[in-house]
C-alpha cells in the first residue's frame, strides 16, 4: 500500500489552502469522512499528534491525519523523524506549515522524506495566468489582457481575485473588461498606488483625476493620507535596502513581493532627501487637519502636485 507523506507551506495561503481542499477531498472521496483526522500543533499536546500518527484506521482501509503547524509542539520537531519514519502503512500524512524556519533540521528532514510544496506569492504577471487557467477550469474565459486589468483594479490578493473570479463567471462565462467594470469596485489601495505611481511620473492631471474617483469611491481623506504614508513607508524600505533583492526586501519586511517590485520602479526615481521631504509634508497635512480647520482635499491636491513637480 503507497504511503503518502506531503508538506504544504509558503505564504500563498490561497494557493496553499486550495491544494489542501483537493488533497483532503480526493482521499474522502475514496475514504469516506471516518477516516480523516485533524489536529492544530498549537493546540494538541504531543501524546494526541503521535497517537493520531501512528493509530490504525477505524472502520476504513486508510487514514488520513492533517497536521497545522505540528512544528509549534518541541516535542514533535525533536521527534519528527522518527515519528515519520514509523508511520503505518494504512495512514497518509499532510503537514500544513505556513512558515518554517529554513535553517532548521526539522525543515531538511520535511524537504527529505516527504512530497515538499511551497507556494510562494504570485506577481501580478503570475496572478494573472493564473486566473487565465481558473477561468478554463471552471467552464469560462478571459484573456490575458483583461486577467492583468482585473489584478491592477482589485489588488494581488488571491483569495479576492478568487471570489470575483467566480461572481464574474456567473455573471457571464466569457469575461471581458466591460464585465469587469460592472461587477467589480477598484480597491482604494490599488488606486491610491496607481495615484501616486501617476504623480511619480509627472501625470498631474491623472494623479488628481484618481484622487476625485478615490473621493467619489467615498473614501475619506484621513484614509488616502493613511494609505499614501503606507506607499511612502514602502518606498523608504526599498530606497534604504541597499543591495537587497526586492524578494529579499519583501521576505525580510514581510511586505508582499508583488507591492515591493512595483514600488523599485518609483523608488529608483528618487532621491532620499526628496523622499524624506515627502515624508515631512504628508505628515504635516496629517497634523493640521487634527489641530486647525483644513481643507483637507484641497491641501492634499497641493500634495499631489507638489509631487508630480
Amino acid at each position: 500500500m503507497l504511503l503518502m507523506m506531503v508538506t504544504l507551506t509558503g505564504e500563498n495561503v490561497f494557493g496553499l489552502r486550495t491544494e489542501l481542499d483537493k488533497q483532503v477531498r480526493q482521499f474522502l472521496d475514496e475514504h469516506g469522512d471516518m477516516a480523516l483526522e485533524r489536529l492544530d500543533g498549537e493546540e494538541a499536546p504531543f501524546e494526541r499528534l503521535q497517537e493520531a500518527l501512528q493509530s490504525l484506521p477505524f472502520l476504513a482501509s486508510k487514514k488520513m491525519v492533517v497536521l497545522r503547524s505540528p512544528s509549534a509542539n518541541k516535542q514533535f520537531t525533536e521527534n519528527a523523524e522518527r515519528l515519520l519514519g514509523e508511520l503505518p502503512e494504512t495512514t497518509d500524512v499532510i503537514l500544513v506549515e505556513p512558515k518554517l524556519d529554513k535553517r532548521s533540521s526539522y525543515y531538511k528532514l520535511l524537504k527529505k522524506v516527504t512530497d515538499y510544496r511551497e507556494f510562494a506569492e504570485l506577481d501580478r504577471a503570475g496572478l494573472a495566468r493564473w486566473l487565465v487557467a481558473a477561468a478554463k477550469e471552471q467552464g469560462g474565459s478571459i484573456s490575458q489582457g483583461d486577467a492583468m486589468y482585473l489584478v491592477e483594479r482589485v489588488g494581488a490578493n488571491q483569495l479576492m481575485l478568487g471570489n470575483e473570479l467566480k461572481k464574474l463567471l456567473l455573471y457571464d462565462p466569457h469575461i471581458t473588461r466591460t464585465t469587469i467594470n460592472i461587477l467589480t469596485e477598484p480597491t482604494p489601495q490599488s488606486t491610491v498606488f496607481e495615484l501616486l505611481e501617476a504623480a511619480f511620473a509627472g501625470r498631474s492631471k491623472q494623479a488628481l483625476s484618481l484622487y476625485e474617483e478615490q473621493r467619489a469611491l467615498k473614501v475619506e481623506p484621513q484614509q488616502i493620507i493613511a494609505m499614501l504614508a503606507w506607499q511612502l513607508h514602502i518606498l523608504a524600505l526599498v530606497k534604504t535596502a541597499g543591495d537587497r533583492t526586492p524578494d529579499q526586501i519583501a521576505r525580510e519586511s514581510k511586505v508582499n513581493p508583488f507591492v515591493v517590485r512595483k514600488s523599485s520602479t518609483i523608488a529608483r526615481k528618487l532621491s532620499l532627501v526628496e523622499l524624506k521631504t515627502l515624508v515631512a509634508d504628508l505628515l504635516l497635512i496629517d497634523s493640521r487637519l487634527k489641530r486647525e480647520s483644513l481643507d483637507a482635499d484641497e491641501a492634499i491636491r497641493t500634495f499631489l502636485l507638489k509631487v508630480s513637480n
